[in-house]
Order: structure tokens, then sequence, then C-alpha cells
């Protein structure tokens, strides 16, 4: 396994009424859960093998026996008062362990896959940021070789403004930008997708 390259994720604790709740308002809480538990499959089977340190981030509690294997995850709680400081914290304990590249993710992207992920470590090879774009305006993942505060402070988590933000905080910075993908917050964005109609059918 590389030593050096950290790969976080970020995850809400899978409970009726509590995760993906602007698509819950269009399809109801029953099925955005089913389709978040879904798509927390997907991130296993795309990370499970990746040739990396993996930590998984809970966003309320650590579940022991879930889908998250504890031999190949570690678990951790997600620790702030915001998205920013708790992506932050993150990044600064990966750091204070001795990782070199970390690179986060959400648990909300059916669009990504495990190579996506290695295309990302390979970029900070040979520079300081990679960042993936999403559909929405916001990112689906942010990697950097030293904790840079600035990214996560002054934003409005959920917001379209994000994105753009992050790149002025890196104007002088050499930076990768990945292909542009869709992740899974509102009905729009799952509505049109073959692989999600089985949930979406009444």
């Amino acid at each position: 396994m590389n030593t050096t390259n950290l790969l976080l994720i970020f995850t809400r604790n899978p409970e009726l009424g509590k995760c993906k709740t602007r698509l819950a308002a269009t399809i109801g809480d029953q099925a955005a859960l089913t389709i978040y538990k879904f798509l927390l499959s997907h991130t296993v089977n795309i990370t499970k093998n990746l040739n990396v340190h993996k930590e998984v981030q809970y966003s309320v509690q650590i579940r022991e026996h879930d889908i998250w294997d504890a031999t190949i995850y570690d678990k951790k709680q997600q620790q702030g008062t915001d998205l920013g400081a708790r992506m932050e914290h993150a990044f600064a304990q990966g750091f204070a362990k001795g990782f070199e590249n970390i690179v986060i993710i959400g648990s909300d992207l059916y669009d990504l896959n495990q190579e996506h992920i290695e295309q990302a470590f390979e970029a900070l090879t040979t520079t300081d940021y990679v960042i993936g774009p999403a559909i929405d305006g916001g990112y689906y993942l942010l990697g950097m070789k030293s904790l840079t505060s600035r990214l996560f402070a002054n934003k409005k988590w959920g917001t379209a403004s994000v994105l753009k933000e992050t790149l002025v905080d890196l104007t002088h910075e050499t930076v990768t930008i990945l292909e542009e993908r869709n992740d899974v917050d509102v009905y729009e964005d799952i509505k049109d997708i073959d692989v999600f109609q089985q949930f979406l059918s009444t």
C-alpha cells in the first residue's frame, strides 16, 4: 500500500429523514434514503481496492458494523461546526500523521470511479492541488500536498459559488482541474439517469 497517500471519504449516517433532504423534498424520505444507501455502496466499490490509506469520516456517529470494512477503512468522526471546518480538521489530522498527499471525496457520486480517484493522486505528483468541479458549482473532490486553511474559510457551503471561490483562493498555485462530474443532491440530478429509475417508480 502507498503509505504517503490518504483518501478521506466524508459520509452522512444513513438515517431516515436525515440524509439527502433536498432530494427527499421531491421523492420522499424513504426513496431518498434508499438512493443514499445505493450511493454509499457505490462509494465502497470504487474505493476499497485503491492502493492508498483510506479513512471514512462519519457525520454523526461511527458505526462499527456497517458497509465500511474496518480492515480496509479507518473510521473517524467529523469535527467542526460547518463543512469547511470539518474538512480542514480532517486534512490537518492527516498531515499531522505524516501523509504527503491527501484527497477528499463525498459519498454521493455515482459519476465517480476508482480510476478517477487514482488520476487525482497522480495529479499531485506534478501539481500542488487537484480539484474536481461539480456540475452544481461546488466540487466533488479536493486534493492537496499541505494544509491550506484559506480553502475552507468564507464559503457558503452547498451553494453554486464554492468552486469559483476556491479557484480564486488557488490563483497563484499549481492546480490540476479534473473533468466535471455530477453529484446527487436534488431530483434533477437523477431524473434522467437510468440506474436511478428503479428507486423512482411509484
